[in-house]
């Protein structure tokens, strides 16, 4: 999945480049508005992280242009203004999300990851298809090939997170809060046992590993 970061602090690009690379993103980076405008038309973004202050055209302008010309892509907006007043303005000028600067990079890739799973929802609500795999929401089922992977309900909500994600590695912390509804606690493995369970289920049909562990990290579900 590939980001948009238009950002002229080098600092900050070059923090927020990495970390999104290493969360498993696609990363092309703007050092102005009207190369950040030229770029989010004319590209496959899935999401684009728009600085206000920005040498040319700044970020309300760029955000206004875009959804003038009927883009639809989700822009968060990533400001060192952090009034209620400048946060009302960004939103209406199309913003999707804003968050303030100085932020936690945790606190951005969690917001990064709402808005373009809500892009991937609006996208075909009803069926997923990664992996190899094809998820019925409707009829809530699983199909690898011709063969139907019978799930219990926490396997079905884990592998529909890892498909929304596919390819890109998801936190425990967020497959906590997505499969049982509470915030993480280290001390549990009951994230490690439901994908052990998932992965047993999903290799005995495919004769391969689908679902990867990246230590520290989480886990990723290929989709080659």
């Amino acid at each position: 999945m590939k980001l948009l970061i238009v950002e002229d602090d080098d600092k900050i690009a070059s923090f927020v480049s990495k970390g999104m690379t290493q969360a498993g993103f696609t990363v092309d980076r703007a050092r102005d508005g009207d190369e950040g405008l030229a770029l989010a038309l004319h590209g496959p973004y899935a999401l684009a992280i728009v600085d206000l202050m920005l040498p040319g055209l700044d970020g309300l302008a760029l955000i206004g242009a875009l959804r003038r010309r009927g883009a639809r892509l989700p822009v968060l907006i990533l400001s060192a203004k952090r009034s209620v007043d400048e946060r009302v303005r960004g939103l209406q000028a199309g913003g999707d999300d804003y968050l303030s600067k100085p932020f936690s990079f945790a606190e951005l890739l969690a917001r990064v990851q709402a808005l373009t799973r809500r892009a991937d929802a609006g996208a075909d609500p009803t069926r997923l298809e990664a992996g190899g795999l094809r998820l019925d929401l409707l009829a809530r089922e699983v199909r690898r090939g011709a063969a139907r992977i019978p799930l219990q309900s926490r396997e079905f909500a884990l592998l529909e997170l890892l498909m929304r994600h596919a390819g890109r590695p998801v936190p425990k912390a967020m497959i906590l809060e997505s499969v049982w509804g509470y915030d993480f606690d280290p001390q549990t493995n009951v994230v490690d046992v439901l994908v052990h369970r998932l992965r047993g289920k999903l290799d005995k049909a495919g004769g391969r590993e689908t679902i990867r562990t990246l230590r520290g990290v989480g886990y990723v579900l290929d989709a080659p």
